[in-house]
């Protein structure tokens, strides 16, 4: 019979809203920390996004997550043992339509008025700068400077040395199996390795949140979808590095600097099914390669350095989760759900610290979480929130 050990917190999943949730638990002072990792840390999407970091977002919520996320990135060199190699490019967000343009305008209001700098350029002042898009192929754009990205090899780098640092008791090739209750209130979880005695448990998972949440005796609305990236080879006329960052939200195509002078760019198909997927959709990168090279004309037949695919998460809503686990019987006290809804790098160290917050507080002072909890989706998974409308072209509704 395998004997019991006790932690103060156990926090399921290694990725980047697991890790950095359990490094701010145990830097808060909340006692004993475990991290569960079925894997490896950083196994699954985490090491494999392409680590936009924006706040031009079009909700408050996203706006305020991607600041918060920018002040932590920005200040991690001088907190933790590794910085996560955040780079502010700056950020463009092009508008094709007069309704995209309108739309932009309401957006920068709402960004300006949260204290993000952004600012409208319109098509006679890209073509003026050095962007790199095509001449007159927008309408014009926004563009915030402090917009950038991180290297997702990088940041789980960064935090592994801070969980080291910050005494976090990391279990890998160790899976949640279950979690104990009683009288409404977890008293445990259950694992591979054995049971673990803990009156509090932060649940992630990224694309996998569901069957995390399944596990655990409830349901939670979230699925998975492929995320596809390249890597060019170096364009000859331009220097990566001294452009923009471009997301082209009608398409759901982005890119950045890459590797060696090279262009990351990434792109997800949203006729789709939802569902795990690693493997590099061929005939939908050629698809989305035509709409890249109009709009970026350096690319225009580069070779690739390197292709991936990577399942990533979502929500119905493009929303975070924050909340407690709900189950047929209610909440379960002592539980958060933490997703990040498929921008884990744009908003991972931000949905960390509201789970961590609400993990030893039961509240969070600066962000208004009234409906991000599990309580917003019917039993079909329709949200009562307004979507978040700046984001990847997911599926809008979790797949069964």
């Amino acid at each position: 019979m395998t004997s019991s050990t006790q932690a103060n917190v156990v926090v399921v999943g290694g990725g980047t809203v697991g890790a950095w949730t359990a490094v701010l638990l145990a830097e808060s002072g909340a006692g004993k920390v475990v991290l569960l990792e079925a894997a490896t840390l950083g196994d699954g999407a985490s090491s494999r996004a392409a680590g936009m970091v924006r706040a031009q977002g079009g909700t408050e919520t996203a706006i305020v997550l991607g600041l918060r996320a920018q002040e932590f990135y920005a200040a991690s060199g001088d907190r933790f043992p590794l910085d996560c190699g955040f780079v502010a490019q700056g950020y463009l967000m092009p508008a094709f339509t007069e309704a995209e343009v309108q739309q932009a305008h309401s957006r920068i209001a709402l960004q300006q008025r949260l204290g993000l700098t952004v600012e409208w350029l319109s098509s006679e002042e890209l073509d003026a700068r050095a962007t790199g898009l095509a001449p007159g192929v927008s309408m014009g754009a926004s563009y915030a400077p402090g917009d950038g990205y991180v290297d997702a090899p990088r940041n789980v780098l960064a935090y592994t040395a801070a969980l080291v640092a910050r005494g976090v008791e990391v279990r890998e090739h160790c899976a949640f199996t279950g979690l104990r209750t009683a009288h409404g209130r977890v008293i445990g979880v259950d694992t591979t390795g054995g049971p673990v005695d803990t009156g509090r448990v932060v649940l992630t998972g990224g694309p996998k949140l569901a069957a995390v949440g399944s596990t655990a005796g409830g349901r939670i609305h979230a699925g998975g979808a492929r995320h596809q990236v390249v890597v060019t080879a170096a364009p000859p006329t331009v220097d990566v590095h001294s452009l923009p960052m471009v997301f082209d939200v009608t398409s759901g195509i982005y890119w950045r600097p890459g590797e060696a002078g090279g262009v990351l760019w990434g792109m997800s198909n949203p006729d789709e099914t939802p569902g795990t997927a690693v493997d590099f959709d061929t005939l939908y990168y050629r698809k989305a390669r035509d709409r890249m090279e109009h709009l970026f004309p350096a690319v225009r037949g580069l070779g690739l350095r390197r292709s991936w695919a990577a399942t990533i998460d979502y929500t119905p809503d493009h929303l975070p989760i924050l909340g407690p686990l709900l189950t047929d019987d209610g909440p379960v006290e002592g539980t958060v759900v933490a997703s990040a809804a498929g921008h884990g790098m744009m908003w991972g160290p931000a949905v960390s610290q509201v789970a961590a917050d609400l993990t030893t507080t039961g509240r969070c002072d600066w962000l208004d979480l009234t409906d991000l909890g599990l309580d917003r989706f019917d039993a079909e998974g329709n949200s009562r929130a307004e979507p978040e409308p700046i984001s990847l072209p997911f599926p809008e509704r979790a797949a069964p």
